[in-house]
């Protein structure tokens, strides 16, 4: 298939700026575009949506957007199920209609991140399609993984390999073989082996560059390539085996050579197009994806893991700078997104419960979920105390910051969703022992009352309660105390005194205080405990605080101050 490119206009809001790279200590805002706003009523979200918002997203002060899938898709996987990878989804869009939404981004120096999901396509891409007509041991066959069946007439799967949306990760043909899908069945992973699937990718990330984006961000980037033995080891087998590098699966050495190529497509740019890696892998890992020879930058995903915790905190802090550092890119803090409960609900709910590895025994907040919202109560005013000074707390560290749609209202997860409302293959597969990841991907309120508070002329395709409208972007417009006014004013302050890359951390005397200055004497301070603490200000200014009511020389518990010298 083949699309006519419009160019697209100049970046202006940076270019005056620094010597170092945009994406470096970016604020990117990553829109679901299903659920932030639908121009056309049909009740999802569209491409025009956003172009119709383009001045609410540059009056909020954010340098670039991150757009989750917006292809062709059945929604299977809430678009991540890609049935062609350049082309707008007929419900969203097309692509017209994309770059008058790219124009007026960039027209307001708002940089554009797409989404490129590479270990999977969906059962509906015509290359599966063509594999499904075709005789196993074909060529068409051979851009996905097909495997024969085990037992002495093939009908058991090639595996006991299970999918990480539950049930078996292989499904079968009519004529007899297995796919691979290491997620839903409708995601058949392909196999990066095939010269035929690198070379089309290359295509793809330039059909998108030359129409004007600015970056991308690579979903389950360790799973691309795979090295899969004659004889399968079985799930705990390969649960059991180490992944250093040479894992049949996941996060192999050889997935860099992949990137290895892109990186050159990447760089044959002017400016170069940025990527960042989702790399759920071991952190000694991450600085392959993040170097300058792979990807670029990757995902820290450590404070969605975290409490509300000076400790933990300053911990996952540490540990991300040193990384960054050692792979020459810049860290990246993400606090929510579009997979997990959102960091509001996540700081009012008790704190998650720990394995011997320190990390979460379990989902935060997947009981919460399941009970309905009703136990463990949530304390609504404490996670938002607690979001709005973690907000602050991040937004001032060297590195870039992704917020996700909606976080800058405050709002919390959803857990009213009726079981026949819900659409994430996770409620199904499981089935219904993990309700997933609907509750954060709930349209969001622009107006406080209507069908749909604003997002469409009708209702939303995902229910949204009847407190969201407490939290729309109307209420708190003009609302001096609001946290979308915060978030405003935060962004805002850090565009003005945006330091160098660097920390120095300040002894507080208090363990649940923690405070770090930048290398230009800005300074952050965040209160985790309990009780007020006294703020030693000498020779600087408060410029900021999470809490509106904070008392001069006070940080008040769940609270976090900007100093400037």
């Amino acid at each position: 298939m083949s699309h006519a490119v419009s160019p697209a206009p100049e970046i202006r809001r940076t270019a005056s700026a620094e010597a170092a790279p945009w994406w470096r200590q970016a604020v990117v805002y990553q829109v679901y575009p299903r659920s932030f706003a639908d121009l056309d009523g049909n009740g999802l979200g569209d491409i025009a949506g956003i172009t119709s918002r383009v001045d609410y997203l540059d009056e909020l002060g954010i340098d670039a957007v991150w757009l989750s899938p917006f292809y062709p898709s059945a929604l299977a996987d809430g678009g991540y199920d890609v049935a062609d990878y350049r082309d707008v989804d007929p419900k969203l869009g097309t692509l017209e209609d994309f770059d008058h939404m790219v124009a007026a981004l960039h027209e307001r120096g708002i940089r554009v991140v797409v989404d490129i999901v590479p270990n999977h396509t969906s059962d509906l891409h015509e290359w599966f399609q063509e594999a499904l007509l075709a005789e196993p041991g074909s060529p068409a066959r051979d851009r996905y993984i097909f495997r024969e069946g085990t037992g002495p007439d093939g009908s058991l799967p090639p595996s006991d390999w299970v999918s990480a949306f539950g049930g078996s990760a292989w499904e079968r043909v009519p004529d007899g073989q297995w796919y691979l899908h290491h997620f839903a069945v409708e995601q058949p992973d392909l196999n990066w082996a095939n010269p035929e699937v690198r070379a089309d990718f290359v295509r793809t990330l330039r059909f998108w560059s030359d129409r004007g984006v600015d970056g991308f961000r690579i979903d389950v980037a360790h799973m691309l390539t795979k090295d899969l033995a004659d004889v399968l080891p079985t799930q705990a087998e390969l649960d059991a085996m180490p992944r250093d590098g040479q894992h049949p699966t996941i996060d192999r050495d050889d997935v860099h050579e992949v990137y290895a190529e892109w990186r050159a497509v990447f760089d044959s740019y002017d400016p170069p197009r940025t990527a960042v890696a989702e790399a759920w892998v071991d952190r000694s890992r991450v600085p392959l994806y993040a170097s300058s020879e792979s990807l670029g930058q990757a995902f820290n995903f450590d404070l969605l893991e975290a409490d509300f915790d000076a400790s933990q905190f300053r911990e996952i802090v540490t540990a991300n700078l040193e990384l960054a550092q050692s792979s020459g890119s810049s860290s990246t803090w993400v606090l929510s997104n579009h997979d997990v409960v959102r960091h509001a609900t996540r700081y009012g709910l008790p704190d998650a419960e720990r394995g011997a590895d320190g990390r979460p025994a379990r989902k935060h907040g997947q009981e919460w979920l399941l009970s309905g919202g009703t136990d463990p109560k949530l304390d609504r005013e404490r996670g938002e105390r607690r979001a709005r000074a973690a907000t602050l707390f991040v937004l001032g560290l060297p590195g870039s910051a992704y917020l996700y749609q909606g976080e800058e209202l405050g709002l919390h997860e959803v857990a009213e969703i009726e079981d026949g409302q819900r659409q994430d293959p996770t409620f199904f597969r499981s089935p219904g022992a993990d309700l997933g990841r609907d509750g954060c991907r709930v349209p969001l309120p622009w107006e406080a009352s209507g069908p749909s508070f604003g997002f469409g002329a009708g209702e939303a395709h995902l229910p949204q309660p009847a407190w969201m409208g407490e939290y729309a972007v109307e209420r708190q417009d003009d609302d001096p105390d609001s946290t979308l006014a915060l978030y405003r004013r935060a962004l805002a302050v850090r565009a003005r005194v945006q330091a160098d890359e660097g920390l120095e951390w300040i002894e507080t005397g208090r363990p649940d205080v923690l405070r770090f200055a930048r290398p230009n004497g800005w300074q952050v301070v965040t209160n985790f405990g309990d009780a007020p603490h006294a703020l030693d200000a000498a020779g600087s200014s408060v410029v900021l605080s999470s809490d509106p009511g904070a008392a001069p020389g006070v940080v008040p518990p769940a609270s976090t101050v900007w100093l400037a010298p």
